[in-house]
Formats: C-alpha cells, structure tokens, sequence
C-alpha cells in the first residue's frame, strides 16, 4: 500500500496515480482512469479531477493507494 500525505486540502485522483508511480504520466492516468480502471473507495471513478481527503482509498490493478493527512 502507498500512502500520500496531503499538502494541501486535498489530492486529485490523476495526481495521486502518479504520485504513487502507478501511472507515469497525466497521460496515462487520464486514459486508466476514463477506461474505468480505478477506484475510489471502492466505486469506480471516471473524473481525473476528483478531489481525494484524507482517509481515501485508492485501488488500481490491485494496488492500493490511501491518502492521509
């Protein structure tokens, strides 16, 4: 399991993907995440913009990615 600790407020999904080199470029977080390959929290995300606080959880290919403050 990654974990991110925030910044800021807060995380957006395609950033975090990265973040955790899950995913090398925005590029290829965009397409992951518009092909419904991740989830958030266990729903399926398609926004790339969605905002992650803390306590998110993030999987993807079953990695996990949790975010904290």
């Amino acid at each position: 399991m990654e974990i991110i600790k925030l910044r800021e407020e807060y995380i957006k999904l395609g950033q975090s993907l990265k973040a955790a080199g899950f995913c090398e470029s925005g590029v290829d977080a965009k397409y992951a995440i518009e092909e419904g390959q991740v989830k958030v929290n266990g729903v399926v995300e398609y926004q790339r913009g969605k905002k992650l606080h803390a306590g998110d959880l993030v999987d993807f290919h079953g990695k996990t990615i949790k975010i904290e403050a």
